[in-house]
């Protein structure tokens, strides 16, 4: 075992990732038999070594591995989600390889401490819901947010189903039955934002800046136009906010059946039927997802601890789209559910929330509080400048709050420090953002 891999890449998620190298690209070849569940993959994992190395750890749940190749090994053991590599010849540090493993089985979820996630059957088809750490269900990779990287996703299966994968649709074509599609993101990429979406749908296109589209049940297309039709509006709001779309395409799944809540992957999200009203309940968790693209996807936090820099800015942006589109101002969201807080408990540190609560919704309002207290301090026109550059400075790469705070403080002049010491470091819930 490397020393590195000894003690775990993020404590929230131990028996994940592997700081000892990188992944740059992942060829995922995959066909998948609707009729039973079973998947069959050929990945090829582009290594660069960040140390020496004579041994590789790479993350892989349930599904068996046939054969490994591409580099000379000695010997390898495939216990408890982590598939151990011995090399025959040690790696010097910088130098890079390609590691291929074929494997297949039955994919079914990662149980985690802080839930459970990834490849799912569906009643006619399947989904991919990996966060937090559910990517290793259905490929081998690295399995830490600050290891992006590049993605190549070709996926066959039975020609009655769409395959919608993360980035630009490359081909589509009949093989033997089968219908293959390819899918490029050419942006970096945590691989816990990777997925498959896999149904009977059809593509409905929508007019926005970028190319944007629904994959939905062909029953329920009326449903999705009427539901998302202010998506492309979203769009172009959060654009001229948080600065230019980060991604080539944006797409948006919907199963058909409900789910408990919204799914986020980079350049798609996943929605079930229940969301397909003109709801406020809807209408925010449509602008959330969408808003992740900036935040979560395009600028990624180094571990779960700091989620807040994801769900509280995707939280805030559900407000400011509130007063965009004519309802209660973003003030009046605040002071809604800062007074919401005041009734819970103030155990919840923010920025260090624990396994148990990093998706409780007081991560999400007091982030989003977090967010706004921080507007009022710069003022508008120099915190929605310090976002757009924020994203700038990091798109494609991976952040922690002091980060943010160090960004904010230089690139305004002003401090932040006491108000997210308040905010995020402390447990009593501090007085509404004024």
């Amino acid at each position: 075992m490397s020393p590195l891999s000894k003690s775990p890449v993020d404590p929230y998620l131990p028996g994940h990732g592997d700081a000892s190298y990188e992944v740059t690209h992942y060829d995922l070849d995959l066909d998948y038999a609707i009729e039973n569940n079973n998947l069959a993959g050929k990945a090829t994992l582009h290594i660069r070594a960040c140390k020496k190395l004579d041994e590789l750890v790479v993350d892989l749940h349930a599904l068996k591995v046939v054969k490994i190749s591409g580099v000379r090994v000695a010997r390898y053991t495939h216990r408890d989600s982590r598939l151990r590599i011995k090399l025959a010849k040690e790696l010097a540090k910088g130098e890079e390889i390609r590691l291929t493993v074929a494997y297949r089985g039955v994919p079914v979820p990662v149980k985690d401490e802080v839930g459970d996630a990834g490849w799912e059957e569906l009643t006619d088809g399947a989904i991919v819901a990996a966060q937090p750490g559910g990517a290793p269900s259905w490929f081998p990779c690295n399995d830490r947010t600050s290891n992006k990287a590049t993605y190549t996703i070709t996926v066959a299966t039975h020609p009655d189903y769409l395959v919608v994968c993360n980035g630009i649709r490359t081909a589509s074509r009949r093989r033997a039955g089968r219908v293959v599609w390819t899918y490029e993101q050419r942006e970096p990429m945590a691989p816990y934002l990777a997925t498959v979406q896999i149904g009977r749908y059809v593509e409905v296109p929508q007019s926005a800046d970028v190319p944007m589209s629904g994959a939905v049940p062909p029953a329920r297309r009326t449903a999705f136009e009427r539901a998302f039709a202010d998506q492309p509006a979203m769009l172009e709001f959060f654009t001229r906010l948080f600065g230019p779309y980060p991604f080539d395409v944006y797409r948006v799944v919907v199963t058909d059946e409900p789910l408990e809540i919204p799914l986020e992957a980079q350049s798609l999200s996943i929605f079930g039927t229940n969301f397909l009203n003109r709801g406020w309940d809807a209408q925010r968790l449509i602008a959330h997802e969408l808003s992740h693209q900036w935040f979560g996807n395009a600028v990624t936090m180094h571990s779960l601890k700091d989620i807040w820099l994801h769900e509280g800015f995707a939280c805030y942006a559900e407000w400011l789209w509130s007063q965009e589109s004519g309802g209660p101002s973003t003030d009046e969201r605040a002071a809604e559910h800062h007074a919401g807080l005041t009734r819970k408990t103030q155990d919840l540190l923010l920025g260090d929330p624990g396994q148990a609560d990093v998706f409780d919704d007081r991560v999400y309002k007091r982030g989003a509080l977090t967010v706004h207290a921080v507007r009022k301090r710069l003022g508008d026109s120099c915190f929605f400048a310090m976002l757009q550059d924020w994203v700038k400075a990091y798109n494609g790469k991976n952040v922690s709050t002091q980060e943010f705070v160090a960004f904010a403080g230089e690139h305004s002049g002003v401090r932040i420090d006491d108000l997210i010491d308040a905010w995020v470091y402390a447990l009593p819930l501090p007085p509404l953002p004024r």
